[in-house]
């Protein structure tokens, strides 16, 4: 477990992992308590729609890996978990007639499962776990093979692991060129 202890040492110690030492493993305890914390994250109306589905089984694992675009089953090496994350459709953003409430409608799910996924994120660092967020995948393989509802859409998959390899922090940009103060 790292030792940071602060918000501001947890960012500074994240990174997006791209490859992971296997001999280490990650217990139900530690992702129970990532996804406990995930859900303190606010939502619309407190909805809470937000979904997890946990992947511990290391033969589910593979079958997943197989799942996800590019590069990333080799990215996904050696994790000991991988999260598929989702939201139920068509509840936040919309009023009780099923009508959205604004122009981004289910957009509000999307940004309501991000908030859970930051959280979930710096959690994982805070505990002493690595993660690596994935957008490329296969939708219907994931939703088949983990027999996801139709009515949740399916986001991300987060790999959960040990680093194997200590990367550098990404530059970032300046706060001039990405926050307008009026």
């Amino acid at each position: 477990m790292n030792s940071a202890k602060t918000l501001d040492e947890i960012a500074a110690v994240r990174r997006s992992i791209r490859k992971y030492d296997g001999s280490k493993d990650v217990s139900r305890e530690e992702l129970e308590t990532i996804i406990r914390f995930a859900q303190e994250a606010p939502s619309w109306k407190n909805q809470q729609t937000s979904r997890y589905h946990v992947v511990c089984n290391p033969d589910i694992i593979a079958k997943l890996r197989e799942c996800l675009g590019g590069t990333n089953p080799q990215k996904t090496e050696g994790t000991k978990a991988l999260i598929v994350t989702s939201f139920r459709r068509n509840i936040v953003g919309f009023n009780r007639e099923g009508v959205p409430d604004n122009e981004v409608a289910n957009g509000w799910g999307f940004y309501d499962l991000g908030l859970q996924n930051a959280y979930l994120l710096l959690k994982a660092a805070e505990e002493g776990l690595d993660t690596l967020v994935i957008g490329i995948r296969d939708e219907p393989s994931i939703r088949a093979l983990l027999n996801i509802p139709e009515d949740e859409t399916i986001a991300a998959v987060i790999a959960v692991g040990h680093r194997a390899e200590e990367p550098q922090r990404p530059p970032r940009k300046e706060l001039e060129k990405i926050a307008t103060f009026y």
